[in-house]
């Protein structure tokens, strides 16, 4: 605890580690098993327990929770483990619950910023640079990709993925995998194309991005089945990591990708001409082919 600032009312009990320069402000409650790396804050009133690290530079905001029991009914008392990375921010009332199943880690990346009142659950996988927007809720067995950003008031099915780079509008429901780089929103949920705008400000090339909007458009527009698309793709398609990586996303999903129910597999990828389905390209989706700001 050398060179820190641990205001007297906090409780820490023996056996925790707790790095230099951390700021421990009155009545947070670290318990035995948690390590806190050099440069934390854990403002007031924030509950630390369980087989958790707190990578160096985050900053814990009052009243979150991390590391506690899952709440899944499965859980037998098996030792589980909470990685928080490094630089992330975690706002008030936000609560990460530990794993389930031995050895297993619920895992929260680097400089990620988790506002207040998320949940995320047993299991969950949240990479680097992630977003999580107010009220967002993060079910068991969850994979969020780098750079992903997850609107307000959004829930997200147990074992969905969302891709990397994907942004989820707000008071969505994710109830299948979200594709990378793509951007979406609704209940039910509509994809409104690649994320243009995101991609464009993280400084991806334009090549990169007329690549993807291109495998986008043969995986939801061409009305073949998945597979054959993905095959598609990889024949007309420059394989640049990004659009391999968005074939291996589409070809690895187990839950089935988002905007694709209804669809009869092995015979078309029409789109059901209900009020709950796209029927068309979003003007978006055709600024984005025909390169437009580029």
């Amino acid at each position: 605890m050398s060179q820190s600032n641990i205001h007297p009312t906090a409780y820490i009990e023996p056996g925790a580690e707790i790095g230099n320069h951390v700021t421990i402000e009155p009545y947070a409650i670290i318990k035995g098993t948690v390590k806190i790396e050099d440069g934390v804050t854990i403002k007031s009133h924030a509950y630390i327990d369980g087989y958790t690290t707190i990578g160096s530079g985050t900053i814990i905001w009052p009243f979150v929770s991390i590391g506690t029991k899952t709440q899944d009914l499965k859980f037998r008392g098996e030792k589980t483990y909470v990685c928080i990375g490094k630089n992330t921010e975690i706002r008030e009332f936000v609560t990460i619950n530990s794993s389930t199943f031995e050895g297993s880690t619920v895992r929260v990346g680097d400089h990620c910023l988790i506002m207040a009142y998320c949940h995320i659950a047993h299991n969950c996988e949240v990479g680097n640079h992630v977003i999580m927007s107010n009220n967002s809720l993060l079910a068991g067995h969850v994979i969020v990709e780098d750079f992903a950003i997850i609107g307000g008031m959004t829930p997200v099915h147990q074992f969905s993925r969302i891709g990397c780079h994907a942004m989820v509008g707000g008071m969505s429901r994710v109830t299948h995998d979200v594709p990378p780089y793509t951007v979406g929103g609704g209940i039910p949920y509509s994809l409104g194309g690649i994320n243009r705008i995101g991609l464009k400000r993280r400084r991806m090339p334009f090549g990169t991005r007329r690549a993807l909007a291109t495998a986008y458009r043969y995986v939801y527009r061409s009305r073949l089945h998945l597979e054959e698309a993905l095959e598609k793709i990889e024949n007309d398609v420059e394989l640049l990591p990004e659009v391999i990586h968005f074939i291996q996303f589409c070809r690895s999903t187990k839950r089935g990708l988002i905007g694709m129910q209804g669809i009869v597999q092995g015979i078309s990828n029409k789109r059901m001409t209900s009020n709950n389905e796209e029927t068309g390209d979003s003007p978006e989706d055709l600024l984005v082919e025909i390169g437009a700001g580029g």
